[in-house]
């Protein structure tokens, strides 16, 4: 069993393991990405330095160990899942159509495909392709047989009467006073993803009172917003500074 509210620290899959079957109302997983960005330094045209995403949580050996960790925690999210949940998975060209693969080998019907279209996107440095001002979030639910929870009205009211398209525009990247950063200025965390990115996300997919797991809880987002919105939360971080983090983060909210 598990106790709602609470940051586990440990491996994901492992964790997963110890929560019963169908007890999680929705999974919003930001997994790693597998940027494959070496040192983590890239050179700008103009001169410079741009520090990309270089953390250990993000490196894989093959594509193949990626995949399998992939296939390893999305079977683990399938069995916590009720008939009424959603899964919803963010990724960007690195990982995205790897993850989208094995949703759909693993028999999950897929909803929509979401893009978050930046209005601030890190400039592609290199100059070698275009600026990737997009990242992708899949929403999935285990299978296509049940009604799942979307609260359409609620979006429609959210985008002025309209309904809402699965473009999201105006959500930027986790700057100002936001973005978290230590006593020199640096980012506690290198992915950190923006309040109302998980604010929507958790609006459109769940009720109040319902629990939400995020199974790769880095700073806590997930659960200061869902904390936020009267929902229930449990996080899960493999690596315990960021749990801290995360945990005085929310009791801030």
């Amino acid at each position: 069993m598990f106790e709602a509210n609470t940051v586990y620290v440990g491996n994901c899959i492992d964790v997963m393991e110890t929560f019963p079957d169908s007890s999680i109302d929705l999974v919003f997983a930001d997994p790693p990405y597998r940027m494959d960005r070496g040192t983590g330094v890239i050179q700008r045209p103009e001169g410079g330095t741009f520090e990309g995403i270089a953390d250990d949580w993000d490196k894989f050996d093959t594509l193949q160990h990626y995949m399998d960790f992939t296939r390893s925690w999305i079977m683990a999210v399938k069995r916590l899942m009720k008939p009424i949940s959603s899964l919803w998975v963010i990724g960007d060209y690195h990982c995205i159509h790897t993850i989208g693969h094995i949703l759909m080998e693993q028999g999950w019907f897929i909803l929509n495909d979401v893009f978050w279209v930046k209005p601030n996107p890190v400039p592609q440095m290199r100059g070698v392709r275009f600026c990737n001002s997009v990242e992708t979030i899949i929403w999935a639910v285990p299978d296509r047989k049940h009604k799942y929870t979307f609260n359409y009205h609620l979006m429609k009211e959210l985008n002025g009467g309209k309904q809402m398209r699965a473009d999201w525009h105006g959500i930027s990247i986790c700057i100002g006073k936001e973005r978290l950063r230590d006593e020199n200025g640096n980012k506690k965390h290198s992915t950190q993803k923006p309040m109302k990115l998980i604010e929507r996300i958790i609006q459109s997919t769940t009720n109040e009172g319902d629990i939400v797991l995020d199974p790769f809880f880095g700073s806590g987002t997930t659960g200061a917003v869902a904390k936020k919105l009267n929902r229930q939360w449990i996080g899960i971080e493999r690596l315990e500074h960021y749990a801290d983090i995360a945990i005085e983060r929310i009791s801030n909210v």
